[in-house]
């Protein structure tokens, strides 16, 4: 948990550091009160930089949420490389079910999708951060398509929405949970899908 040093001053270029504490203390924030909530005031008193640095380092405060989410969830839900494509896909959906133990952290993601639908200016950097995660399965595809696990000319959009539509429709529908225990049997039941279209 952050403390609150003495404010930091920055200039143009980011201190390390400082830069770090700023993203901490914001998925900190983000996951203990929810977007609305967060405020830049909050994160330099949390991070113990000064709101002038934090306001020079990002245009928005949409902007810095979803640089810190970009980072956090990139550790918390890394690139899998297995050496097969339903062992990649097991070990990226365990991790995606695994916010089924952490409530606050399910709760911030509802409320960042809700944000993105209801303030336009908040649904680009949010587009921007799911990219991010899309970007992570065009990886799994890309080296299952080497190993020769799936068509070059896979539907990538469609096979990537396999994988993170249920994920999401549970997630805000809240009608079936999201179990770790699942993810081998989703997975398996995801390359089937990709095998029946002539992956």
């Amino acid at each position: 948990m952050a403390t609150n040093p003495s404010p930091r001053t920055g200039g143009r270029i980011r201190n390390d550091e400082a830069h770090e504490a700023v993203l901490d203390a914001t998925t900190d924030l983000l996951e203990s009160g929810g977007y609305g909530a967060l405020t830049i005031e909050g994160v330099a008193r949390r991070s113990g930089v000064a709101k002038s640095t934090i306001y020079r380092w990002w245009k928005t405060k949409g902007d810095l949420v979803m640089e810190a989410y970009t980072r956090t969830t990139a550790h918390r839900v890394p690139s899998p490389d297995t050496g097969t494509l339903t062992g990649d896909l097991t070990a990226l959906l365990r991790d995606l079910y695994a916010i089924a133990h952490h409530p606050a952290r399910a709760k911030a993601l509802r409320g960042l999708m809700a944000e993105a639908q209801l303030d336009p200016a908040f649904a680009e950097p949010f587009r921007a951060w799911i990219e991010t995660r899309r970007e992570v399965l065009a990886e799994v595809y890309g080296r299952a398509a080497a190993r020769g696990e799936l068509a070059e000319d896979l539907d990538l959009a469609h096979a990537t929405d396999l994988v993170y539509g249920p994920f999401w429709y549970r997630l805000l529908v809240g009608h079936a949970p999201l179990d770790p225990a699942d993810a081998p049997a989703h997975a398996a039941r995801i390359r089937t899908a990709l095998a029946a279209r002539g992956a």
